[in-house]
């Protein structure tokens, strides 16, 4: 009876939340790349970097993609120009284009997978565009590399190195923990999310970019994750759960893929956009920062 008590008890129990890590856009500077990499690698990672190909077409650029598919990591697609499909003044068959002019630039590379994330999570304002969009990586055999964890790393990467000009040599720790601070209230309120949409929790993937920030504080961003009891996991793993499969009818398409989801089920609350820096700088700004 005690043994089938603690069995019972063991299969009630949720599992923690898991996660893997997601990177965007790239660049040429091999100092963060390198600080990025060697944090992924120190944790026994494996990522995606989302390459938006403008930022890496030059042979220090390509030679930084190179050095992620090389560790191990996915590389995917995220067109050249990283321009917005939800933009009006962007058509479907220039934005095919220029997906197409990204996959030629990246393809050859060790790990290129057949992997696209929308630029600015951005999936069209029209649904001639948003299934024009879907059809065609149909077509081209591609999956989406949905976020269901979105967050402003950018602005806060912007912020930071505005900071880091005025406070030469000063200790980051204050920028360091208002970051950790935003990551860890986003990825609470998706995983919520998660839970109130779908009735559990979905292997997340977290958005961050290429940037100052990750380069500095990403070991600190992973110990925060593992000692308040996530999983990370692999970017690969990830996306073997089905959630990734589902296409959310809503105008204008994307956002988080939660967030999406909840849009169709009718979730209130929803802000829109669901990340931006509206919602940050009176943060950093009361925080001094």
């Amino acid at each position: 009876m005690f043994v089938a008590l603690i069995l019972a008890a063991l299969a009630a129990s949720p599992s923690p939340p898991s996660m893997a890590l997601t990177f965007d856009d790239g660049n040429d500077d091999a100092a963060q790349n390198g600080a990025i990499l060697k944090a992924l690698s120190d944790a026994e990672l494996h990522s995606v970097l989302f390459v938006a190909g403008k930022r890496v077409d030059s042979p220090a650029g390509m030679a930084q993609v190179r050095s992620w598919g090389e560790a191990g990591h996915l590389v995917g697609n995220h067109t050249y120009s990283h321009r917005s499909l939800g933009a009006s003044g962007t058509s479907l068959a220039d934005f095919e284009a220029d997906f197409s002019r990204n996959e030629a630039l990246l393809r050859d590379l060790p790990h290129y997978s057949r992997i696209f994330r929308f630029p600015y999570l951005k999936e069209g304002e029209t649904a001639a565009k948003r299934d024009g969009f879907r059809e065609f990586l149909r077509t081209k055999d591609y999956r989406t590399g949905h976020v269901t964890i979105d967050a402003s790393d950018w602005y806060y990467d912007a912020r930071y190195r505005e900071w880091q000009k005025t406070h030469v040599g000063q200790d980051p720790a204050p920028f360091r923990d208002a970051y950790l601070a935003h990551l860890w209230e986003r990825a609470q309120y998706y995983e919520q999310l998660s839970k109130n949409v779908l009735g559990r929790s979905v292997r997340h993937t977290l958005l961050l970019h290429v940037n100052a920030i990750n380069a500095a504080f990403l070991p600190d961003v992973i110990r925060m994750f593992r000692e308040r009891g996530w999983s990370l996991i692999d970017a690969a793993a990830a996306y073997d759960d089905p959630v990734f499969t589902l296409e959310p009818d809503t105008l204008p398409a994307g956002e988080s893929l939660l967030w999406a989801l909840g849009k169709a089920k009718g979730e209130r609350g929803l802000r829109y956009p669901g990340e931006d820096e509206v919602y940050e700088k009176p943060l950093l700004d009361a925080a001094g920062l």
